[in-house]
């Protein structure tokens, strides 16, 4: 071993144990082919590539015994009565959830809840006095400490994988409730559901998803901390569902052109766009153009950072919201409802940042049916709500535009229109349609290359 640097052979020896793979006898599960173009995640689809998840792929290694299956993921044991620790997405299209030991004892696994938003999975099997993990303290880890992983990558199980965390907090784009711990960690498809070790041997997170191109590492692994894990177990246990608090407002960050106007030195806080109506935040009387700068004494430095703290605040409890409204603070007080389970309502509701904008730097929706009525619109078409800094904005586009017609083809829906833009020939010009008032122009939008 070289000097100075941490030995993980007793830590691997007393942790292995307690982490476990989860099979299917029956071979069931998904991966990235799975999701065609109809769901909205076609194989040229950014997210295919960059945010996959770690679902057991084909060809991986058959168990020993011979027996048919697939390796789903990684879990490990909560306590020694048998409760199993692990991802929601893991086990979500497994019939018979099958949990193998690293002594090699098989038990058939019960699904007591599962929470997709943060991807946490609750299974219980039938045994007693098993090595469970000792729980550590996300929130006391900090960036460059060392940190082990182990786990069944690519059916192989209980493989070891070592390095620091990288960064805390992060928000990918399709969970604003889980401020993810980013670590260096050699993570593939199958270390999914699988324990995040810190050097003392308790779990500070569970390994979760990837960033990559290929479908394998590539340095970037995420991880859910172990304090929202548990939140959401204990939940789980006592309903069998998870509730959320929910703000109601939709944010984006202040960048440094609009942190003056706004009366800060430096661009810092959630920028309130919308308040939706019948939210918490409208009867607290929030408006558009405050800035969140503190949610329950916590500072909110970007808007990535307000959701995950609204989300784990536990339902009509009241909480003080420090804000920035024309250039001067104030404290407000906000008693919290909780987050609408249907998704389209959460995302409408604004519990999360604003929209992401696409590749031509737009964020649309559908045309509201009184708009469309208006304009004489029968079907098509999508509604141009915010302009970013890209193509689009070069090309002259702006917020309330309809867009009818893209790169030759008639704009139907908005999930037709985002892959349109997906599958647009990168560095090329493409003429889109758009309907400014009574009038209707082409625009040509060039594509960034790749």
């Amino acid at each position: 071993m070289v000097s100075g640097l941490p030995d993980f052979i007793p830590l691997v020896k007393r942790c292995g144990p307690s982490v476990v793979n989860i099979s299917s006898k029956q071979g069931y599960g998904l991966g990235p082919q799975d999701f065609g173009a109809e769901d909205g995640l076609p194989e040229d689809s950014p997210l295919y590539d960059f945010f996959r998840r770690f679902f057991g792929e084909e060809g991986g290694p058959l168990p020993e015994d011979g027996e048919q299956g697939r390796s789903l993921g990684s879990g490990f044991i909560l306590s020694p009565d048998g409760y199993i620790l692990t991802n929601a997405h893991v086990v979500e299209a497994a019939d018979e959830i099958i949990v193998r030991m690293s002594d090699r004892r098989e038990f058939v696994a019960q699904v007591i809840g599962a929470d997709e938003r943060s991807d946490i999975a609750l299974l219980k099997i039938e045994a007693a006095d098993l090595p469970a993990v000792e729980l550590g303290d996300s929130s006391a880890i900090e960036v460059g400490e060392w940190v082990l992983a182990i786990g069944s990558p690519f059916g192989f199980e209980h493989s070891a994988t070592a390095g620091i965390i990288s960064a805390k907090g992060r928000s990918l784009p399709s969970e604003n409730y889980v401020p993810f711990i980013q670590t260096d960690v050699a993570i593939n498809p199958g270390n999914s559901g699988g324990p995040l070790f810190d050097l003392s041997g308790r779990v500070v997170g569970v390994n979760s998803q990837i960033y990559s191109r290929t479908g394998g590492f590539m340095g970037l692994s995420f991880a859910i901390p172990i304090d929202v894990a548990i939140d959401v177990v204990e939940q789980l246990k006592e309903k069998g569902r998870v509730s959320r608090g929910w703000l109601g407002v939709l944010v984006q960050d202040v960048t440094r052109d609009l942190a003056e106007p706004f009366g800060l030195v430096h661009p810092t806080g959630a920028l309130v766009s919308q308040v939706l109506p019948n939210s918490p935040a409208e009867k607290a009387g929030l408006r558009a153009g405050d800035i969140i700068l503190t949610f329950d004494g916590i500072d909110v430095p970007t808007s990535s950072n307000l959701p995950p703290l609204v989300g784990v605040t536990k339902v009509d409890v009241t909480v003080e919201v420090e804000l920035l409204r024309h250039g001067e603070r104030r404290t407000v007080a906000v008693t919290l409802a909780e987050l609408p389970e249907d998704e389209m309502t959460s995302i409408q509701s604004g519990n999360g940042s604003a929209p992401a904008a696409n590749r031509l730097g737009l964020v649309v929706t559908e045309v509201p049916d009184d708009q469309r009525e208006l304009l004489a619109l029968e079907e098509g078409g999508v509604l141009v709500d915010r302009v970013e800094t890209g193509p689009a904005e070069r090309a002259g586009l702006r917020a309330g535009d309809l867009i009818l017609n893209f790169h030759d083809e008639q704009v139907r829906d908005l999930a037709q229109f985002e892959r349109l833009v997906d599958t647009a020939p990168a560095g090329e010009s493409v003429a889109v349609l758009v309907q400014r008032g009574d009038g209707r122009m082409f625009y040509a939008l060039r594509l960034p290359p790749e």
